[in-house]
């Protein structure tokens, strides 16, 4: 491991009492144990409106909760997204979230030209981070992935790799009732992931 980083872990399942919100304490009391700065938020706990009422035609003021994400996301020198897959996806709030504060000017800026017309390439604000998702799913991991449409390519292409995120992805499943060492051993994988730092 280089140094000690400052990490953001973001629960994006809305209940932390299941398995994701298990994989974020191991995640977490493994990168305290090795000396890493953590700072955690618990999207149940956050208070925001996830729907984009005018789409991007029209600002939308932040809520205190999506400042202090953004504020965290840029403290960050590695950022933690722990999700479910729901419907092929992410739940709806954590893509509300990334609706509203990933946004021009603070994950990434368009390219303008000199008369301000924007074109199609843009700067990546986050260029030099690095990024772990950490899935659960009901499927197995081997079979979602040959789902239509790349269950992860979302999130890790879509949002994270396009502000400039070098990402890395961890999968388990199937998760509806794993048996108890299997469990252990994920939540060990988690807690190794934290002291890394990865």
């Amino acid at each position: 491991m280089r140094g000690k980083k400052d990490i953001f872990v973001l629960l994006g399942h809305p209940d932390k009492s299941g398995l994701c919100g298990a994989l974020a304490d191991a995640y977490a009391q493994g990168a305290k144990e090795a000396g890493h700065t953590i700072v955690r938020m618990n999207i149940g706990e956050m208070r925001f409106d996830p729907v984009l009422h005018k789409g991007y035609r029209e600002r939308q003021e932040l809520e205190p909760d999506l400042v202090a994400f953004q504020n965290n996301v840029n403290r960050a020198d590695h950022f933690v997204v722990i999700h479910p897959v729901w419907w092929v996806g992410m739940p709806a709030v954590l893509k509300g979230l990334f609706d509203r504060a990933w946004l021009p000017g603070s994950a990434f800026r368009y390219i303008k030209t000199k008369t301000g017309e924007r074109t199609i390439f843009w700067h990546r604000l986050y260029a030099g981070k690095t990024a772990r998702i950490i899935v659960t799913s009901g499927t197995p991991p081997w079979l979602v992935r040959f789902l239509p449409g790349n269950v992860n390519a979302q999130l890790k292409w879509g949002i994270l790799w396009f502000a400039g995120f070098w990402v890395h992805t961890t999968w388990f499943g199937p998760a509806e009732h794993p048996a108890h060492d299997k469990r252990e051993k994920w939540l060990r994988k988690a807690h190794d992931l934290g002291r890394k730092g990865k």
